[in-house]
């Protein structure tokens, strides 16, 4: 660390939020309560800023810039804008990596209709893989026409990975805590009694586990949040380094979105680390430090297009809800309890505000009110997150875009309570359909694939019926009867849109599908895109097999398909068009981009891919 270093007025920021014809939402953090001008480059519009900041250490503050606009913004038309500062210094002087070349300023374009979107999610510092939101900053640095800029960039889940934390990330995180003095907290039925100490104990790199009370019945907590769970079939996860703090977060979110804390911390190893610890810093390192060389890139792309978000379990803990029995165990600790609810207190200032800020308002006001009042205060803001069931949003585009929670809102397992949960419930699958009645068409975010793998989904129903849906994340729309029979009557009602498309990620790989219903004329037409893997990959030889069994198994002549839950509809796969023989899967991190047509139909859908290869594009076999 680097302690004489001036801390940057911005610290992480402009990211560009909801936008719509006559609002703007802009989220940055500064290391004060900043005063800022909104300036924008449109004659006949003008703006009135309206920014709420709110404290989350002694030199770290999150503002919420909340712009309206006297007239609508025109359409297809690039739109420059600054930020300027009391000393009259915009971002030009205080954020130059913003700028693409050529420019003064950063610059947006609001779509007249959403022909363009980009999508992804799984965004892992320390995977191999290369990060995919560089694609979307070499595609913008082409410099296209702004009729042909993305509408959006959709990040459906796992933006942040509390979970699963290199060692050199962590050794960051600290020194920014620091550095910042983000609010320290106290810690109820852990063993340590406040984050600084967790943060200096022995056991705070690669054996969090050993902090948990060692009280009986408490081994189900040790191997849920730190236990680096094994997982034969599909992956394996470790959470030995899994933030527990709200500083430990918040030090998160600044240092995947922003290149300028780095500058304020080093990543030199932490002294007490066995053999086997420093080999892994060791290895870990690189892999940190390259994510950390591309982030100037990442956030010119996060100020130049809006972002809009939705959670997965990894921003918050592995497994999240996934059963009954899951929430029972770790809503029933005070010290799990605490984990979960500071991770979703960072997604609500991180990424739920900006989403949909009238509907985080009173949430954002507890915060406010309660967070600097001590260890009760905060336990009860974090009880109002766990039950806040308003982080679903919709964007009224052209299509609309419907964005689902399928996390908090659970259906869970009427027959056992290890049986793996609905990923929505009864009543927030009314809302949907509700929400979709009689459009022509729609975008539906539902993080987790409703029309998935089925051999994998069915590998996942075995083990859920011998009682380790853990083991294998059984998390799919088809792994609960109601819920499963509920969402696909959704998508056959005859008063359900006639094309709609559903995004998605969470798998960690790509593919299409085109769905109809089954003996139907004038049926509805869907489309299963998924783009899985921003930097992170399913393991190759693994994922081959799973195809090329799916393939066999489940051909259209099966008679397995027969008992399958989806078996009225007939699911045909569009295939990557750099596919090896019959392959259907593609296993690339990057960013998925779909093209629509005027009646809301993907006409085009390519991942693209990381590694800098060209395009792959998802085509008719």
């Amino acid at each position: 660390m680097t302690p004489t270093t001036a801390l940057p007025l911005v610290l992480a920021g402009p990211v560009l939020r909801r936008l719509e014809p006559q609002r703007l939402a802009i989220w940055l953090v500064g290391s004060q309560a900043l005063p800022f001008e909104f300036m924008l480059d449109c004659t006949g519009v003008t703006p009135t800023l309206h920014c709420e900041t709110l404290a989350v250490g002694q030199h770290a503050f999150i503002h919420l810039l909340d712009i309206r606009f006297d007239q609508p913004l025109p359409c297809d038309v690039q739109l420059s804008y600054d930020l300027l500062l009391e000393n009259g210094q915009g971002i030009a002087d205080w954020a130059p990596h913003l700028l693409y070349p050529g420019a003064s300023r950063p610059s947006f374009v609001l779509r007249a209709r959403m022909d363009q979107l980009l999508h992804g999610s799984c965004r892992k510092p320390h995977h191999a893989a290369a990060d995919g939101l560089l694609c979307a900053d070499r595609l913008l640095a082409a410099g296209p026409l702004p009729a042909e800029r993305p509408a959006v960039l959709l990040m459906t889940g796992d933006q942040v990975y509390a979970d699963d934390v290199a060692g050199p990330t962590l050794r960051a995180i600290h020194e920014l805590i620091e550095r910042l003095g983000l609010f320290d907290e106290a810690l109820d039925g852990a063993l340590v009694n406040t984050g600084a100490e967790l943060y200096g104990h022995p056991a705070s790199y690669y054996h969090r586990a050993d902090l948990l009370p060692a009280q009986e019945g408490n081994e189900t907590l040790r191997e849920r949040f730190f236990g680096g769970k094994r997982k034969p079939i599909f992956s394996s996860s470790n959470a030995d380094n899994h933030l527990v703090t709200f500083a430990e977060i918040m030090a998160m979110y600044l240092l995947v979105w922003s290149p300028l804390p780095w500058a304020l911390v080093g990543m030199h190893m932490p002294a007490g680390l066995n053999d086997e610890d420093q080999a892994r810093y060791r290895k870990e390192l690189p892999l940190v430090e390259g994510f950390r060389d591309g982030l100037g890139q990442v956030a010119r792309v996060m100020a130049h297009l809006p972002c809009l978000m939705i959670f997965d379990d990894h921003d918050v803990t592995d497994d999240w809800n996934l059963s009954a029995q899951w929430e029972q165990t770790a809503y029933g600790h005070p010290f799990s309890r605490r984990i979960i609810g500071n991770a979703l207190l960072g997604y609500l200032l991180c990424q739920g505000w900006g989403n949909d800020p009238d509907a985080c308002a009173g949430l954002v006001a507890a915060y406010w009110e309660q967070f600097a009042r001590g260890a009760q205060a905060h336990d009860a803001l974090l009880g109002e997150l766990l039950r806040f069931q308003g982080w679903q949003y919709t964007v009224p585009s052209n299509p609309p875009l419907l964005v689902l929670d399928t996390r908090t809102r659970r259906w869970r397992s009427e027959s056992s309570l290890g049986k793996p949960s609905g990923l929505m419930d009864w009543e927030a699958l009314c809302e949907l359909q509700q929400a979709l009645l009689d459009h022509p068409s729609a975008v539906i975010v539902s993080p987790a694939p409703i029309f998935g793998v089925k051999l994998i989904e069915a590998v996942q129903r075995v083990f859920s019926a011998l009682g380790y849906p853990l083991l294998v994340d059984a998390e799919n729309w088809m792994a609960h009867r109601g819920a499963a029979q509920v969402v696909l009557n959704i998508l056959r009602h005859s008063r359900t849109p006639g094309h709609y498309v559903v995004l998605s990620g969470d798998v960690h790989y790509s593919f299409v599908y085109e769905v109809l219903i089954r003996h139907r004329q004038q049926s509805p037409h869907l489309w299963q895109v998924t783009s899985s893997g921003i930097k992170n990959e399913f393991p190759r030889r693994l994922l081959d097999v799973l195809d090329r069994l799916n393939r066999w198994l489940y051909s259209p002549h099966s008679p397995l398909n027969w008992f399958t839950k989806r078996r009225q509809m007939e699911v045909v796969p569009r295939v990557p068009s750099h596919r090896k023989a019959g392959e259907r899967l593609w296993n690339s991190a990057g960013l998925g981009q779909v093209f629509f047509d005027e009646q809301g139909r993907p006409e085009r859908v390519f991942q693209l891919n990381a590694d800098g290869a060209p395009a792959t594009e998802f085509v008719r076999d």
